[in-house]
């Protein structure tokens, strides 16, 4: 897939992108502020939740998902494979992180929770990683992926002839 750093961040913003789009629709739906948000509020969320999830792809969970993916003991020749170990590393990485962020703008914005935080985090990140890692494998990698190699790598191959 990508091969420069360039390529790299191009295909992690395009992830990303598709991601924390489905995810801030899903949690909304969740927990009942699709009518309640104005559109400006949705979208300057959007925005935050996309910068914070594009900045630990690009510097914490991205590269730690990688070094684990290439870790596990699996047969590398095969590029599916490479491509599934990656992909769950990455859905555990910002499952683990996103979910975070979402308990603390519950919290800001609920003004204090009813329960357990603990409990609380985890509860949002199973319901998280339920929709999440078929998203990530079934729908947003093989649509960005698809895309990239049309686009980014397409786009590349006629700049180099």
């Amino acid at each position: 897939m990508p091969t420069t750093k360039k390529e790299s961040i191009l295909f992690g913003t395009m992830m990303c992108f598709g991601m924390v789009l489905f995810m801030s629709v899903y949690n909304l739906f969740l927990n009942g502020l699709i009518g309640e948000l104005s559109v400006g509020e949705m979208l300057i969320e959007g925005a935050i939740g996309f910068m914070i999830a594009l900045l630990l792809d690009l510097f914490l969970v991205g590269p730690a998902a990688k070094k684990v993916a290439f870790m596990l003991p699996y047969d590398k020749s095969k590029k599916v494979y490479v491509i599934l170990a990656i992909s769950f590393c990455m859905v555990v990485g910002m499952v683990l992180f996103m979910s975070l962020y979402g308990l603390g703008t519950a919290f800001l914005t609920n003004g204090g929770m009813t329960g357990s935080m603990i409990t609380s985090y985890f509860s949002i990140v199973i319901k998280n990683f339920i929709v999440a890692f078929p998203l990530q494998l079934l729908i947003m990698g093989p649509i960005v992926r698809f895309l990239f190699v049309k686009i980014v790598k397409a786009k590349n191959s006629m700049s180099v002839a």
